[in-house]
């Protein structure tokens, strides 16, 4: 038998895996194009020609839509600020409840509370951990007036039923797409499923421009009123003759023209950049079937999944009660880091993010002044135990890794399932 790496044996990889590189020679020449034209942005925070932005956003955001099918897209300097924007496109306003989930990054709950509307925590899908249906129509009240769903790790959303209730009660559909470029449900683009879609280029997602994000939507009012709050529309909305004043209150959200010049080129290369992953997951899932402690993770029915990252599910009975944080320490002893992340050492991990209402803003209910506004207002509950299937996958079974991304050889995958063979087939050692 083999000696872990974690008790002084011998690594499975002693090389670093090679960097997930997006960026090339068109990108380089994209930007040295926008450098040469002396404009680096072409916006003006006043009702005008530039209000909309220069030549390379506009441009980004016409083949943005036409990629995805969507009638408008609107660029701005993140996902964060996407999901902003279309929080106050969609009217909420102070009180007003938002279900959103548990389980994503901190901005797609946090939204609502721009506009000082209640974040209100349903539970996730036990093998999709995107929000489930029957969690949502029990947080609704006359209070709520939108979801926010989640994508998470590249898998869409249940559209049918979440839409379906979305409907049934007057409620409108922000879809958090930022790790599901390309994803699909049936023929439909994820990002495109409810009234608007976020999507990020955020250095470390599938496609990136350093930071961006852009927000899509077939209605021209909601358009229209995302591109107000983008580019202070407090200063637009007189001279342009807008009257719904709901939520004017406007920011600086632009994109640059570098930025968007890259994102433009990114574009080109999206659906490669997800097939590889697709195809690099397919066969790890093929490897992974193998090892009794973990579970591969279905793809929900007539959907594409992008995989962000790999997901997988921990079973302690069947790895002679190690715990998943042991176990996970021992596979990561025996792989290294990427290029570019060597900091961040071996790319797999326990859990995703803690359950976000047991972060301090929800659990102190502090958010603006130090009253409590606007949760004194509330009497939502963030106790722990409020999603239990979120708090399982995190605290207990959830196992995610990075080592999916184009540009790795089957070998670099075979290193990946080795460890966490080695490691299984010397549970012992760590018992």
């Amino acid at each position: 038998m083999a000696v872990l790496a974690i008790n002084g044996g011998q690594k499975v990889r002693n090389s670093m895996f090679p960097a997930y590189r997006v960026i090339a020679d068109e990108e380089e020449r994209a930007a040295i194009r926008v450098l040469r034209s002396g404009i680096l942005s072409g916006y003006l925070g006043c009702w005008d020609e530039g209000f909309y932005g220069g030549s390379e956003v506009r441009a980004l955001e016409e083949e943005w839509a036409a990629h995805f099918g969507v009638k408008h897209a609107i660029a701005v300097n993140s996902a964060t600020s996407a999901l902003y924007i279309a929080t106050g496109a969609i009217g909420i306003s102070p009180g007003d409840e938002v279900i959103v989930s548990p389980y994503t990054m901190s901005a797609s709950a946090v939204g609502p509370l721009i506009y000082n509307g209640i974040p209100v925590f349903a539970d996730i899908e036990r093998d999709y951990f995107d929000l489930d249906p029957h969690s949502i129509e029990e947080r609704i009240t006359s209070n709520t007036k939108a979801i926010i769903v989640v994508n998470i790790f590249g898998q869409p959303y249940d559209m049918d039923s979440i839409n379906e209730i979305a409907q049934k009660n007057g409620l409108k559909v922000i879809e958090d797409n930022a790790q599901g470029p390309n994803a699909k449900y049936g023929d439909k683009f994820a990002g495109t499923l409810g009234d608007i879609g976020v999507f990020s280029l955020n250095y470390h997602k599938h496609i990136h421009c350093g930071e961006g994000g852009i927000a899509v939507t077939d209605s021209d009012e909601l358009a229209e009123r995302m591109r107000l709050i983008r580019n202070h529309a407090e200063a637009v909305v007189g001279d342009k003759g807008y009257k719904d004043l709901t939520n004017m209150i406007g920011f600086n959200l632009r994109m640059t023209e570098i930025e968007a010049s890259i994102a433009r080129e990114q574009l080109k290369k999206l659906d490669y950049l997800v097939d590889e992953r697709v195809s690099n997951v397919n066969y790890l899932n093929s490897k992974f079937s193998n090892i009794p402690c973990l579970r591969t993770l279905p793809v929900r029915s007539g959907c594409k999944h992008v995989y962000y990252m790999h997901p997988l599910i921990y079973n302690r009975t069947a790895a002679k009660g190690v715990t998943r944080k042991r176990f996970v320490e021992a596979v990561r002893a025996e792989l290294m880091p990427a290029e570019l992340r060597e900091a961040e050492g071996a790319l797999v991990s326990y859990g995703y993010v803690r359950p976000l209402y047991l972060e301090p803003i929800y659990q102190e209910r502090i958010a603006y002044g130090k009253d409590g506004y606007p949760f004194n207002n509330s009497n939502i509950s963030y106790a722990k135990g409020i999603c239990p299937i979120c708090e399982d996958m995190h605290f207990e079974k959830l196992i995610t890794h990075d080592y999916v991304y184009a540009g790795l050889t089957k070998n670099d995958l075979d290193d990946v399932v080795s460890a966490f063979e080695k490691v299984y087939e010397n549970i012992d050692e760590l018992v």
